[in-house]
């Protein structure tokens, strides 16, 4: 055994076990964990006490907490959601967010506060979908038509990210036309994979001891789901591919051949939920914080300027466009629609990671944009369930007075 150290570790465990107990304890509840792991493993880490740093076993357990924390969003995309007024609109929105993307980018770029505009674009169009998840399911919107219309937007704007993050700024050197190329490819594998699971899905024989060996000691549906999350991860790094993108994609292909979950292995979901929230996707948001350059952040009055500057930009990118939703849902839902596609965090860490090992971020702008994230995540979905209660607490008076 490798002569390896698990002192950091275990640190780092324990700020993954106590964040959302204390939250619980607390009346800050309705906070989100990963802001707490976030801002705990800025703590620990070298910017302030020092404690931690990002040894062999965090690094490892970090990027398989990011592959899970990407597996399991992908989990989130309903597809089936994804079709006819819905998609439209949804698409339309997120058409809107990439055109202001793109000028807010390029007028950083000019304003000399970015080196890469167009990742800085690409970033601003992302929604953290997880997060917008569970907001809405705890304010009892996920099966309204507004719960409805905000994930698919949300998705829209996940799946979006990923794809041109991976177009064009895969680790790889390769250039974009042999990028679309790879990503065709990168398609018609992962349609490939699809075809073959519904075919042996078929089968009575493979059903049958895929039921007998789900629960007992095998858990044969986790560590297929495990294999699957591998396989992908390993094809698009092959590919020249951000892995993200596999990772994404093997859940999004999961949730397509295991359409009948509540049927035959109800409880199979949330096995998936329990090894990444419960163990993996923690300790990536806690590195992530304890990657964390405060020093770079407090550089200068003009890196902390920035932070304002990207947190407005989101809500620019994300929120104005939700605009569009109002023949749907109305001027105040599509104002909290707008504050909750502007809620994003989960992206712009993973990207912000790539554009600095790329060199296309400086570790000031990376630490602003995280920054900017957590504020995003602190702010609009407050603002958006308050906005969301009042209307029903308005719906309910004129109820009582008529």
């Amino acid at each position: 055994m490798p002569n390896v150290s698990f002192t950091g570790l275990l640190i780092v465990a324990i700020v993954a076990f106590a964040a959302p107990l204390l939250l619980a304890l607390t009346p800050a509840r309705r906070l989100p964990a990963i802001v707490l792991e976030i801002v705990v493993g800025i703590v620990i880490g070298p910017s302030f006490l020092g404690w931690v740093n990002i040894d062999l076993p965090i690094s490892i357990l970090s990027v398989l907490g990011l592959a899970f924390l990407l597996f399991l969003a992908g989990l989130e995309v309903g597809l089936e959601r994804l079709r006819g007024r819905l998609l439209v609109f949804v698409g339309l929105a997120f058409l809107i967010s990439l055109g202001l993307a793109l000028l807010v980018g390029y007028g950083l770029y000019a304003a000399g506060q970015v080196v890469s505009p167009l990742l800085i674009a690409i970033i601003l169009v992302a929604t953290s979908l997880g997060i917008v998840i569970t907001v809405l399911k705890d304010a009892g919107e996920s099966a309204s038509n507004f719960g409805q219309l905000v994930i698919a937007g949300a998705m829209f704007a996940e799946f979006g990210s990923i794809i041109l993050l991976s177009l064009f700024f895969s680790r790889e050197s390769t250039g974009t036309p042999t990028k679309l190329v790879l990503l065709g490819g990168f398609a018609l594998l992962a349609c490939g994979f699809i075809f073959v699971i519904f075919r042996l899905e078929r089968s009575k024989r493979i059903t049958a001891v895929l039921l007998r060996l789900q629960d007992t000691t095998a858990q044969i549906r986790v560590r297929g789901a495990f294999m699957l999350l591998v396989a992908f991860v390993a094809l698009a790094s092959v590919l020249g591919l951000e892995t993200i993108l596999g990772a994404f994609v093997a859940g999004v292909i999961l949730r397509l051949v295991d359409g009948d979950h509540m049927m035959t292995h109800p409880q199979f979901r949330e096995k998936l939920e329990a090894i990444g929230f419960g163990v993996f996707i923690p300790i990536f948001f806690v590195a992530s914080g304890i990657r964390f350059d405060l020093a770079a952040l407090f550089s200068s009055p003009s890196t902390i300027l920035r932070v304002p500057i990207f947190l407005a930009a989101l809500l620019l990118v994300r929120g104005v466009p939700a605009l569009v939703y109002r023949p749907l849902v109305g001027n105040r839902r599509s104002v909290a629609a707008g504050l909750l596609q502007a809620t994003s965090l989960s992206f712009i860490v993973a990207a912000s990671q790539i554009g600095l090992e790329l060199g296309l971020i400086t570790k000031a702008t990376g630490a602003a944009l995280i920054a900017a994230g957590l504020l995003s995540v602190l702010i609009f979905p407050i603002i958006a369930l308050t906005l969301l209660r009042r209307r029903e607490l308005g719906s309910a008076t004129v109820e009582e007075h008529a």
